[in-house]
């Protein structure tokens, strides 16, 4: 049901699906909603907290996956070698924790944190605080692990907490979809909420005004033992099964299809809870998955599982622009 529905949405936002014209009323509700609310902030009518430490959100325009994640580990590392303690804070999406925010390590349960706090906790060797209540989270960082700034994963319309810098990742292939706000489009805010960033990074081709993003994968690792690993290109020829439980699945395969692989592709829900059963394909051919999908298949993996993590590569000027604002936050704060 989940998979259909995917189906139907993917059709209904970057195609030219008749209903969205039936949705559009809806959407200027949202829109309108969406604008109160933000109104509401922005006039000291509801809170914001404001963290003692400066807080940079990575987050998106459109529903589901970007390549938020991969920029944030980038993000994560850059700052750690320019001198900051970083820290991460996330959602923890798909954890079931009775209690937030959770302390995420590479070794937690993925039932209770969510797949992508694990993928962030050993991708960038940082502390990384997942919940709901995103100050608390940075409250955590800096009492437990002294952290002297924070990087959200997503939460750009997070706003009951302030933010020294944002990024918003554009996926450079499927961009905004038709253009228009749930339901009938995947926006979450309006286009016109780019000019209020202070970086747009594409995952791809970047427009104007825009920084590229460029994805590589080279290394395969095995999903049961870690420390198995081989080069992608190893399987360059080969039939392989490649599995996704990704917002946007094709770019995944796509990418396996450009290195030589044979791929079979299988398409799941984001965040999907994988069992044994999702897996058992009727041969013995090598399967392929995403890094957050292999957190959640480890208890039942065997030696024909593999997983391809991802890196992010971005412009030196990025990195130069990045520091540059920080900078002037600090001086700004130091002056007042």
């Amino acid at each position: 049901m989940k998979a259909a529905l995917s189906r139907l949405l993917d059709e209904l936002w970057y195609g030219r699906h008749p209903s969205a014209l039936v949705l559009l009323p809806l959407s200027l509700g949202y829109q309108a909603a969406i604008g109160v609310r933000r109104f509401a902030y922005t006039s000291g009518l509801l809170n914001i907290a404001q963290p003692t430490i400066p807080v940079l959100v990575v987050g998106n325009l459109t529903v589901g996956g970007t390549g938020k994640t991969p920029l944030v580990i980038w993000i994560a590392a850059f700052l750690r070698e320019a001198g900051f303690k970083p820290g991460i804070i996330t959602r923890g999406y798909g954890g079931q924790a009775k209690h937030w925010p959770q302390q995420v390590r590479a070794d937690s349960d993925p039932h209770t944190v969510g797949d992508e706090a694990i993928v962030l906790a050993r991708r960038s060797r940082c502390p990384v605080a997942a919940g709901p209540d995103r100050a608390a989270s940075v409250g955590a960082l800096v009492a437990h692990a002294g952290c002297d700034i924070a990087i959200s994963d997503d939460g750009l319309q997070h706003y009951g907490i302030a933010r020294a810098v944002e990024i918003v990742v554009v996926d450079g292939v499927r961009r905004f979809g038709n253009g228009l706000c749930l339901p009938a489009g995947p926006l979450r805010e309006p286009v016109s909420r780019l000019a209020e960033a202070d970086f747009v990074v594409t995952n791809g081709i970047a427009g104007r005004s825009e920084f590229s993003m460029k994805y590589v994968g080279t290394t395969l690792y095995g999903v049961a033992d870690r420390a198995r690993s081989q080069p992608l290109e190893t399987f360059s020829g080969q039939a392989v099964h490649a599995v996704a439980g990704i917002a946007n699945p094709d770019r995944y395969f796509t990418m396996l299809r450009s290195k030589g692989l044979r791929v079979t592709p299988h398409a799941f829900p984001d965040h999907h809870p994988f069992t044994a059963r999702d897996l058992a394909f009727a041969d013995d051919f090598p399967i392929i998955m995403t890094e957050k999908d292999a957190v959640k298949c480890e208890t039942f993996a065997s030696d024909r599982h593999w997983f391809l993590p991802i890196t992010a590569e971005l412009p030196e000027l990025f990195g130069q622009r990045l520091l540059q604002l920080l900078q002037r936050g600090r001086d700004g704060q130091e002056t007042a």
